[in-house]
């Protein structure tokens, strides 16, 4: 397909969601290591659930690189337990700090200095990792343009009969990280609240119109 072939979907999700959602700040974060938090907590489970850990993580005072630096599993698991398998995410998010300091000297900065193919190699070798968490880290805390090409984001261009490839995604939008940031709002909030997995609600749909 012809580069920004994506465009009139974005038009239309904007149009329909546009005005009751602030896409600059769709993803709720304080600080970027808070970004990387969410997107290591949310893995397999709902943001309701992502919402309670951190906020616990935030009244012990541990939600920095330092805070989860001075936990061992034992301590943090029980602050991350509302976003289940909290043993095995204790187990990342401290695996994350130390990557970072052997890495990174502790900077998240240093990291997204690089370019973003770098930083996204670099990213993907650290162990619970992938590609959805990566580029969610990269977009969202570190603003590189990195498309992220998640499960309500497949399951809409599976049924658009579109390419669930991030790189033709890419090429099929404008050059720009900002709208990255908003298509992926506008993407999940429409599979949220139409494209859902077993009984898709397409009458109301603002992509309906552009279903094959």
């Amino acid at each position: 397909m012809a580069a920004l072939a994506l465009e009139p979907y974005l038009a239309a999700m904007r149009g329909r969601f546009g005005g009751e959602m602030d896409l600059d700040r769709w993803w709720p974060a304080r600080s970027r290591f808070e970004v990387v938090v969410g997107a290591v907590l949310v893995q397999n489970t709902a943001w309701a659930n992502v919402e309670r850990a951190i906020a616990a993580l935030r009244r012990a005072g541990k939600l920095s690189i330092a805070g989860i630096r001075s936990l061992d599993e034992a301590e943090l698991g029980p602050l991350i337990r509302s976003s289940g398998t909290w043993r095995v995410k204790a187990r990342r998010l401290r695996g994350f700090v130390a990557w970072l300091d052997r890495e990174h000297q502790g900077n998240l900065q240093r990291l997204f200095a690089q370019p973003t193919e770098t930083a996204r190699r670099q990213l993907l070798a650290v162990q619970g990792i992938g590609e959805e968490t990566a580029d969610a880290i990269l977009l969202f805390a570190g603003r590189h343009a990195s498309f992220v090409l998640d499960s309500y984001t497949r399951r809409i261009f599976a049924r658009h009969r579109l390419p669930q490839d991030r790189t033709w995604a890419a090429a099929a939008l404008p050059a720009n990280e900002r709208v990255y940031r908003h298509v992926h709002g506008l993407l999940v909030e429409t599979a949220k609240r139409h494209c859902k997995k077993r009984q898709p609600e397409c009458g109301d749909c603002p992509l309906k119109a552009l279903l094959p």
